[in-house]
């Protein structure tokens, strides 16, 4: 089973469209965002991204997704963990939208896991003394060259913990393509921005065209390196590169005619053999595309071989699959492993695809946790202008409160315990925390912010940030 721990869940009020001043965060949208560097020299300057560039400091990013859930009472539903995924395969969710819906409910409570993972290498070319026997049973040695990968460094450091704010449960706008009960990606409106529900129903479910899939997949990028949720449609380039001169356009909320329940209701209602209910766990709020450039420009100043940086998530993607045999069977890797070995999966995917009764793939719910996050505080009074941090914001909505910690303080704060731990050769998959080793000696002393000294130890601790 899962362990769950608590964090800040409360909702925010329901927001309309509101305005951008300034240039989107970023968020590791996919599982695995990475960035290798080879050398300082490897990248020239002006092959950097746009919104690295002109980065803003403001942003204001309206709340959207769907309206909080009433209290529920769980459904306690079998599952396991295969990789970084939970799999299900509970008959009763297979069967009832409403299990279903509390299922997904109660493990959205279970904030995903997310690291950021450093590591560095330099290849070693070395040679080495080989004695062969010829037919003859003469011994020779010889001289074979040969080249090695050395791993210097390689640590994990936990991000996870600076969520603040989630789950919000949101599904994909009618008009984004998606996977909405077949095998291949659909829409249910022309409309990416409607907000009439009828409208947008009126054409009947229909396959995604090839520019429909293209101009997905670019939003979905945006999205991921501007830090921006699942219901934020991503503006022009003039967001990302804008001297501050004038505002940005509006942000449009997304919204879809059908809920997480309604989907968990269509979902049950199918009797296809192999169909698959996949609710997906994002992280939103940080500019992870700059953060990245950040901690390879620290790692660069102190090391000068080859880098690899990482975002890692993991436990936030739950599938929920039919209770047969051949379903239960595809879910083991090693039996689908012997399946692809002996040519028999190739049989199963041409019928999961073209047999009515196959296979179908629900991908359009999931829950989205924040970083950081705006507040509308309507009650509260704006600080004077000269007191402000950039914390508090005047929006269409009303007065706006920052919530969490920004990612310029979480790199001010591990800025010097990264370069210490290149510097120290540190491996270790346990996420780091760092500590001030003379400090902790000092009585009364509280390490709520720590300097990059050159005197900074590390602590090999499953929690904390």
């Amino acid at each position: 089973m899962l362990k769950k721990d608590a964090f800040d869940s409360t909702e925010l009020d329901a927001a309309g469209p509101s305005r951008f001043n300034a240039s989107s965060d970023a968020h590791a949208a996919g599982s695995r965002l990475q960035l290798e560097d080879s050398s300082p020299h490897d990248i020239p300057a002006e092959a950097a991204p746009k919104y690295t560039e002109h980065a803003l400091e403001s942003v204001y990013i309206p709340a959207g997704g769907e309206e909080p859930p009433p209290e529920f009472t769980p459904y306690e539903a079998e599952f396991f963990i295969s990789g970084r995924e939970i799999i299900s395969h509970d008959p009763h969710l297979n069967q009832d939208g409403e299990a279903l819906y509390r299922f997904l409910l109660s493990q959205s409570q279970t904030r995903p896991e997310y690291q950021l993972h450093a590591r560095g290498t330099h290849t070693e070319h070395k040679t080495r003394t080989v004695f062969r026997q010829d037919q003859q049973g003469k011994t020779t040695a010889h001289q074979e060259h040969y080249t090695e990968t050395v791993t210097d460094f390689d640590f994990y450091i936990d991000i996870g913990c600076q969520i603040v704010h989630g789950p919000v449960h949101w599904s994909l706008p009618d008009a984004e393509p998606a996977h909405r009960g077949e095998m291949v990606l659909q829409v249910d409106s022309n409309d990416l921005v409607t907000g009439d529900t009828e409208a947008s129903m009126q054409h009947g479910r229909r396959n995604a065209t090839k520019e429909e899939i293209k101009a997905a997949k670019e939003r979905k990028r945006l999205r991921s390196e501007h830090g921006l949720p699942p219901w934020i449609v991503p503006g022009p380039e003039s967001w990302y590169n804008s001297t501050g001169l004038s505002p940005p356009p509006e942000a449009q909320v997304l919204g879809s005619s059908l809920s997480l329940r309604d989907w968990a209701d269509e979902y049950c209602m199918s009797d296809k053999l192999l169909k698959e209910f996949t609710y997906t766990k994002v992280v939103y709020g940080w500019n992870i595309a700059n953060l990245r450039e950040a901690v390879v420009s620290a790692i660069r100043s102190v090391y000068s071989h080859n880098i690899t940086v990482e975002f890692n998530m993991s436990n936030h993607i739950i599938r929920i699959r039919p209770d047969n045999r051949l379903s239960r069977t595809l879910s083991n890797k090693w039996l689908k492993f012997l399946l692809w070995i002996l040519l028999i999966y190739p049989f199963i995917w041409l019928y999961k695809r073209f047999s009515q009764r196959g296979g179908g793939r629900w991908e359009v719910c999931g829950g989205a946790y924040a970083l950081k996050t705006w507040r509308l505080e309507l009650d509260a009074i704006a600080p004077p202008q000269g007191a402000n941090d950039g914390r508090w914001m005047q929006t269409h909505d009303g007065l706006a409160h920052l919530v969490g910690e920004r990612e310029g303080e979480w790199f001010q704060r591990w800025e010097g315990p990264i370069r210490g731990a290149v510097l120290g050769r540190v491996k270790s998959k346990t996420p780091l925390q760092p500590v001030n080793v003379s400090a902790m000696r000092l009585d009364g002393y509280r390490p709520a912010y720590i300097n990059p000294e050159p005197n900074v130890g590390y602590l090999v601790s499953s929690g904390g940030c």
